[in-house]
């Protein structure tokens, strides 16, 4: 891969790094499933910057930010917008909703609805907004950022399988150290540096940078390592629901854009390896029994790693 393209990754890694500061492996995480042109969920407590790390990104690559709250109370079409008549001219127009932006925050998403959260399908899978059968595209590129608290149960609706499987990746951002924290008290004394963000690269350069993540070689070996880490989840009795196809090709895909900003123009095992757990563990379901056992999905895709053998 060319200098050009570690030269831009850099920039906006560095750009991110004077707001979030001590989490570069969650930043590159987040950048990896930007680039490979998936979405991503932040699960995490409130307050380590999980909307922040949002706004920092949109601003980063000059981009259309929206943030939606998402509450018990909010409809689907205050998500993808609606049609408004106008008595003055007997007339319908479409009003867009918050999703027409580059990058979408979807702020606590198990707090509204099952019905509410579907709207996300279309939209998160087909990058277009369907209203009264009309498509309408949405702004590229096109990144759902959606948090959710784990620790936090009262009043919230798990999130489906099929709408967990369209996050490319999971990210855990965690407390911050305390030297990183002592940072982040000093940074605030006059005001957040989220403020002063300038963007370094644009939404055509981004654009571009997908493309080229695209272009990464992958050996077929590395792509039968990928599926025979997927269809060990299938076998595991453990597991109620393994990996699906959508599984495989977000493993695929990630480990190109991770390959790309290491400076490679092919993957390696150690891409796959790097991010199957991120990529993996929340799509996978546990049967009643392990999970009441203390298994954790985290751990079945580890050890799924140990004993697939890596390819050479």
């Amino acid at each position: 891969m060319n200098d050009i393209f570690a030269s831009q990754v850099s920039r906006i890694e560095t750009n991110l790094a004077r707001v979030i500061r001590g989490k570069t492996e969650s930043i590159r995480l987040l950048l990896t499933a930007l680039l490979a042109a998936g979405h991503t969920l932040l699960e995490d407590v409130p307050g380590t910057g999980k909307t922040t790390l949002a706004k920092s990104l949109a601003r980063s690559i000059d981009g259309e930010f929206r943030r939606i709250q998402f509450t018990p109370d909010l409809l689907p079409a205050d998500i993808t917008g609606s049609s408004f008549y106008s008595p003055k001219d007997g007339t319908f127009s479409f009003r867009e909703g918050p999703v027409f932006a580059n990058v979408v925050l979807a702020d606590e998403i198990n707090r509204t609805s099952p019905r509410t959260q579907s709207a996300l399908l279309e939209v998160m899978s087909e990058n277009q907004v369907t209203i009264e059968g009309r498509r309408r595209e949405l702004p590229q590129p096109f990144f759902v950022v959606a948090t959710q608290n784990p620790s936090d149960y009262h009043g919230t609706y798990p999130l489906p399988e099929a709408q967990l499987d369209r996050f490319m990746v999971r990210i855990t951002l965690g407390y911050p150290d305390l030297e990183h924290e002592l940072e982040i008290l000093y940074s605030q004394n006059d005001g957040h540096p989220l403020d002063d963000l300038d963007p370094v690269l644009t939404t055509a350069e981004v654009l571009t940078l997908q493309g080229q993540v695209r272009t990464v070689r992958v050996d077929r070996a590395i792509a039968e390592y990928i599926l025979r880490l997927i269809e060990r989840t299938r076998a595991d009795t453990r597991l109620r629901l393994g990996i699906s196809p959508r599984g495989s090709l977000a493993l695929y895909r990630m480990s190109q854009s991770r390959a790309a900003i290491e400076g490679r123009d092919f993957v390696l095992p150690d891409d796959v390896r790097a991010l199957a757990v991120p990529v993996l563990a929340h799509r996978v379901l546990l049967d009643t029994k392990a999970r009441y056992g203390g298994a954790l999905s985290q751990t079945i895709i580890e050890e799924a790693l140990e004993k697939i053998p890596v390819p050479h």
